[in-house]
């Protein structure tokens, strides 16, 4: 498997701009076990990742931050979603703007509306009508024949950022030619909805739980970039869906800008809590018990402590 693509192996500085993304983590009740959530893979033939198991997430386009996206959120702001990003430098259009794009791009790679209907209630996708109908704005929608206000004003729905938790905000090593600086937010699934992957950029579509997606990573049956697994390993650690969001409510948002490096045994990434993790305004102690890198091991990403 041909893992050394994704992550640059050398050093240096390419001085570029990361790129605004947010990313979804939707998770839904398990079958007599565990919560489970959502990855799908992407293409083989992708520049960018191929291959790899990912959640639901992209760019953040123009169109997100557009000021008549506004009257489409039930009352939900810039402010609020400044806040709840835990980020006050952000102006309030491209705060809101992020969480717009998680809701979009869930929708366009995952066919999951984080939305609400003019009764109120979720945007049930149950009805083969109205199922089909979406399906036509999820096509428009991601060739850009569509925008979401546009969408919700044929649909009579208002979009609910509100579902979404913050719960992670990452951003790509300076070595990598391409950066991305990207929040991770935490949804359910909605009731009345069921995922169904993009088959223009993702292959399948799988619900694991957090001990399944490590299985199958560590055995190399899938790929998980870094901040995947990290973020992967940190879900085994709750019981429940309802822990993983009060607990995310709660949290403290940290930057985690990773730094490449490479040693004799290989390369991989330090996060800002490695003994060896040199960008001192973001250095933080580890916690006990905490993996602090990620590292290539015999072609797969493992965690590890520095």
């Amino acid at each position: 498997m041909e893992i050394g693509k994704f992550y640059s192996r050398e050093g240096g500085r390419t001085g570029r701009a990361p790129q605004d993304s947010a990313t979804v983590v939707l998770l839904r009740e398990g079958t007599g076990g565990p919560f489970e959530f959502l990855l799908m893979r992407r293409r083989r033939d992708q520049s960018f990742m191929g291959g790899a198991f990912v959640f639901p997430g992209g760019s953040l386009e123009e169109a997100d931050s557009a000021p008549d996206l506004r009257e489409c959120c039930g009352g939900f702001g810039g402010d609020d979603a400044r806040q709840l990003l835990q980020e006050p430098g952000l102006s309030g259009a491209k705060a809101l703007g992020l969480f717009m794009a998680a809701i979009r791009e869930t929708f366009e790679e995952a066919g999951v509306l984080l939305a609400c209907g003019a009764s109120g209630g979720t945007v049930d996708l149950t009805d083969p009508e109205q199922a089909a109908r979406f399906a036509v704005h999820r096509v428009a929608l991601h060739d850009g024949r569509l925008t979401l206000a546009e969408l919700a004003r044929q649909e009579g729905i208002r979009y609910a950022p509100d579902r979404l938790v913050p719960y992670s905000h990452w951003i790509t090593p300076e070595a990598e030619p391409r950066r991305f600086d990207t929040r991770f937010f935490l949804a359910r699934v909605p009731e009345g909805q069921r995922p169904t992957h993009d088959p223009m950029e993702l292959t399948e579509s799988r619900w694991m739980t957090p001990g399944e997606a490590l299985a199958e990573q560590a055995a190399g049956r899938i790929v998980l970039m870094p901040p995947t697994l990290k973020t992967v390993e940190e879900l085994r650690d709750f019981s429940g869906i309802e822990a993983l969001l009060e607990a995310a409510r709660s949290r403290k948002i940290e930057t985690t800008l990773t730094e490449a490096f490479r040693s004799e045994k290989g390369y991989g990434v330090l996060l800002p809590s490695d003994p060896a993790y040199s960008i001192e305004a973001l250095k933080r102690p580890a916690r006990p018990g905490e993996t602090t890198r990620v590292v290539m091991e015999d072609g797969i990403w493992r965690t590890s402590s520095g």
